[in-house]
């Protein structure tokens, strides 16, 4: 499982840089680069809906992936060690990215 850091402190999920979620979605199924991924889990935080978050955040998180031309991605798991994901103000979650995402070298 690999360790998640997680800078989207908009996100409901969000507690201390780290997600509460045992499992996130990773889109981008064309993605070419992080910028064309997204956290497809992203809840944006309104009001006090921090206050009524629920689960343990941890450092790691099972993390199904559709950018498969990612070097990372098998059989759409993630494999990396540690993946940041990122996007600090997001509103929505194509506002927030794999910043770990590295394209397969053909």
């Amino acid at each position: 499982m690999p360790e998640l850091k997680c800078t989207v402190q908009t996100c409901v999920h969000n507690q201390q840089f780290l997600c509460n979620l045992d499992k996130i979605e990773v889109g981008g199924n064309k993605a070419k680069r992080s910028e064309e991924t997204c956290c497809d889990s992203f809840q944006e935080r309104k009001g006090d809906s921090y206050s009524n978050v629920t689960g343990t955040a941890s450092p790691t998180s099972t993390i199904d992936c559709k950018a498969t031309d990612c070097q990372y991605n098998e059989s759409c798991k993630c494999h990396a060690g540690k993946i940041s994901v990122e996007g600090s103000n997001a509103c929505h979650c194509q506002e927030t990215e794999c910043a770990t995402f590295c394209a397969v070298c053909e």
